[in-house]
Parts: C-alpha cells; structure tokens; sequence
C-alpha cells in the first residue's frame, strides 16, 4: 500500500495516538534479533509520525542476563520456550541490553516528534511483549492512564515485531478500553512455526482492525 493510500485509509483525527513499537537497532537487519526486512518499516513509520498529534515510542530496555535471555538457561537455545514464574516463556538472543548500540533507535527514524518514551522489560524477571502489561498480564506500564488523559480514543500500532510485541500492544489496548488499529504495512514479523497467523487470529478476535498485509521476507 502506498503511503499516501496509507494516510487515506488511517485518516488520522486528534484523539487518535499513534504507537511506533520497537523500531530498535537490535530487531533490523544486522542486529542481535533481526526481524526480517525490519528496516523497512522505516520510510511508512516516518511518514505517520509527521501527522499524527500523540505519537508514543516503545523501547525494548533489558538488563543484562534478562530471564528471557537463552544464554540464562543451560541446556536451551533460543526460540526454546521454558515456563517462568508467570507462565509461559519464548527464550530469545541477548537483546536490546541497556546502554548498548543495540537498543538504540535505529538511526533513521524520526523520534523528535514523539512525546512519550515506554520503555519495557526493564525488570530482570519479566519480559515485556506489550506497551501496556508485562508478561504477566497485571503489571502495568502506565500508558493506558498516559493516553485516556491526553483524551485518546484510538491507538494505531506500528514497528517490530506483528506477531508478539505489536500484536500484544494492540490487544492489551484494546483490553484497556481504546479502539486499536494495526497498520500491517508500517510492521514485518518473525513468523516462526505459524506465529503470524496467529497473532492475526487473536488480534481479529479481540476487534482490533487490520488494515493492509505485511510483508514477511
């Protein structure tokens, strides 16, 4: 979809809040996590960012030796899921580690406009998929309360990855009260073992909207 079609579509209105998710060196090409084609969310994420008036950045922020880190847990490699204290756990590459090159905003997105900085997964024990909860589902970040008194209604998603983090943002804003929007062509996916049919299936069935197919090579 062409990025004037994008803005179109979107039709972007004053208590909408766009959410740029984890557009982070550590999740494009070349870094510890690449997503497939990661970098080229880039150029439609700028383009939104100019005309949106609430424009949120999410930062994956993890210490070093984070609980979801594989290199935590002899005998498992990464893309092994083991179960933590709050369930479930997928284990994942050394990551976005605090003050490190790899968690830095990948050099050509505009983040000057952007209000707000979420970062999560800071805590040690917990990783942190969603802008909004923690992996236990309970713990919350703060940007639901954020975005009701800033008198946001509906929040757009956008960055890295679609089938977790993006896909748990937009669920989780969704379970907070907001309208959701997921602009596939502004995202791309790890799709590992079906996890972006998935992550379509669940984000339809929680009523977010999807609009375009991102691309997954």
């Amino acid at each position: 979809m062409r990025t004037d079609a994008l803005l179109d579509t979107i039709a972007p209105r004053a208590t909408d809040a766009l959410l740029v998710i984890d557009v982070q060196n550590d999740f494009c090409p070349g870094g510890a996590l690449a997503v497939p084609d990661g970098d080229r969310v880039i150029a439609p994420v700028n383009a939104l960012i100019r005309v949106f008036d609430t424009v949120v950045l999410t930062q994956d922020w993890h210490p070093a030796r984070h609980s979801s880190f594989a290199s935590e847990h002899p005998g498992h490699v990464p893309f092994d899921s083991v179960m933590l204290e709050y369930g479930e756990q997928t284990l994942w590459p050394d990551h976005c580690v605090q003050g490190t090159t790899g968690a830095d905003w990948h050099p050509d997105l505009s983040v000057d406009h952007a209000q707000l900085i979420v970062r999560k997964g800071f805590r040690r024990g917990i990783d942190s998929y969603s802008a909004f909860f923690e992996n236990d589902h309970r713990t919350v970040t703060g940007l639901a309360g954020y975005l009701a008194e800033r008198s946001v209604t509906r929040v757009v998603c956008v960055g890295l990855a679609l089938d977790f983090c993006v896909r748990f943002s937009a669920e989780d804003a969704r379970r907070a009260g907001f309208d959701a929007v997921v602009c596939e062509p502004a995202c791309r996916a790890i799709d590992m073992n079906g996890t972006l049919r998935s992550a379509r299936e669940a984000m339809h069935d929680a009523g977010v909207v999807l609009l375009g197919e991102a691309s997954t090579n």
